[in-house]
């Protein structure tokens, strides 16, 4: 678990560095290969950590939501619009960044 984690966290700088890289370039048209590369594949897993992090947020909501009508069914309707709202929110994240990186990858 701990060879994952650490795997994830240097990945996670790779990304970060890319952006870096990525944001420091002064015009489109000069823009070396190489950064252009990097720009897009910083973007891909910009939004692929993103949908993963939101598919594991989203799953934890819905399962605890149903958890809670499961041992109490009259509150279902106290529970569902609060889940729905948090679903809403969680999913604003993941198109947050996919808009984040689609406008890296205009931006050449």
């Amino acid at each position: 678990m701990k060879k994952l984690l650490t795997i994830i966290m240097l990945l996670g700088l790779f990304v970060c560095f890319s952006v870096s890289v990525a944001m420091a370039a002064e015009e489109a048209k000069g823009l070396d290969p190489a950064v252009k590369q990097m720009v897009a594949l910083a973007a891909g897993f910009g939004v692929a950590i993103a949908a993963f992090g939101g598919a594991l947020g989203q799953g934890k909501g819905i399962a605890s939501a149903l958890d809670g009508i499961a041992r109490n069914p009259g509150a279902s309707g106290k529970i569902v619009t609060p889940m729905i709202i948090g679903l809403a929110m969680i999913e604003s994240l993941v198109i947050y960044s996919l808009v984040v990186s689609l406008l890296l990858i205009f931006k050449l």
